[in-house]
């Protein structure tokens, strides 16, 4: 369907015949050698034959640019036809380890063993790709904190900057504090009730400025809710010379900091030992965090204003050109 933004600006069509019908007319000139070369303007070298026919020609050309003219400044617009666009207040904060310890492979991942890294590639890039409609960050973190990807409705490119992450990226040890303080960070302008952080980590503290604690405590300030998860199998069978003997590769997860930071802040521990456990945290963080339905229409619209004004310029040209002199080739 064709609009006009300012459909007002059609008024000024008149213009001219009101300033031709209202404004005294411009004295006749009694010099015929001023008179003479106005005449040749119009009649080529004094002919008078055919003179009338030209002038009206010009006027019309006139009229049409001006009609042009006044359509363009009017803004005329094609709106398409009305899109739903699902919206969300979630705003949801990934934060995701990639410390040295991510690379322990006690992770089955079809029938294969994958690092824990993987692993959470696998998984939380399913989880955004569900997420229609909610603002997702990414902040990836080791030694320090980073911010790979601010709140955006681009779904795809934040779970494209979680694919190509790998550990070791931002230091080989683990800043949990200061991941929860960059994540308090970037959603402390959001609206309040939908301030979310999802942070996974397979380790302790043992870098950064922050004491995971405190940044909780500043979280809860800022109604940031926090949901932690710790990954890693507690137990592997490893093999060697001398057998095989069982270890816990998930030794230095500090699941009682982790906690603590959940109760603070409202949200909840979860404990991922396998691919399968992962999953199911995800899925129920779907419902614990639900994609709210509500719709907003929108219609795309495409600007047409440069038509009537690319007409406008080119009947303008030609006035002035038939005026200066310049005539059709007739052959």
């Amino acid at each position: 369907m064709m609009t006009l933004y300012w459909p007002w600006l059609l008024a000024l069509l008149p213009l001219p015949l009101l300033i031709r019908w209202f404004m005294p007319a411009a004295p006749r000139q009694q010099d015929a050698a001023l008179r003479v070369p106005f005449l040749e303007d119009f009649e080529g070298g004094g002919e008078t034959t055919g003179s009338r026919p030209r002038q009206d020609i010009l006027l019309w050309l006139a009229a049409a640019a001006w009609v042009m003219l006044v359509l363009a400044a009017a803004r005329p617009q094609w709106l398409g036809d009305p899109l739903e666009i699902p919206m969300s207040g979630r705003d949801l904060m990934l934060a995701v380890d990639l410390s040295k310890s991510m690379e322990e492979e006690d992770f089955r991942l079809a029938n294969q063993w994958v690092d824990r890294l993987t692993a959470t590639k696998q998984v939380a890039g399913d989880f955004i790709k569900r997420r229609k409609g909610d603002r997702i960050g990414l902040i990836l973190f080791g030694e320090q904190a980073y911010l790979q990807a601010p709140l955006t409705f681009d779904r795809e490119t934040v779970k494209t900057l979680l694919y190509e992450s790998a550990i070791g990226l931002a230091g080989r040890s683990t800043a949990i504090g200061d991941a929860i303080g960059l994540g308090i960070k970037r959603l402390q302008d959001r609206p309040a009730e939908n301030r979310v952080l999802i942070l996974l980590t397979d380790g302790a503290n043992t870098a950064g400025e922050i004491e995971p604690v405190r940044a909780a405590e500043l979280a809860a300030r800022k109604r940031v809710k926090v949901y932690t998860i710790g990954i890693g199998a507690d137990e592997l069978i490893v093999r060697s010379f001398f057998g095989s003997r069982r270890i816990n590769p998930s030794r230095d997860l500090d699941e009682k900091s982790l906690k603590a930071i959940a109760d603070k802040t409202g949200g909840r521990y979860f404990r991922a030992r396998d691919i399968n456990e992962l999953k199911g945290i995800y899925r129920l963080l779907d419902e614990l965090e639900p994609i709210e339905q509500e719709q907003q229409l929108f219609r795309p619209v495409r600007a047409l204003y440069p038509w009537p004004l690319g007409a406008a310029l080119i009947l303008a040209g030609l006035v002035i050109g038939w005026r200066s002199g310049w005539r059709p080739n007739r052959g």
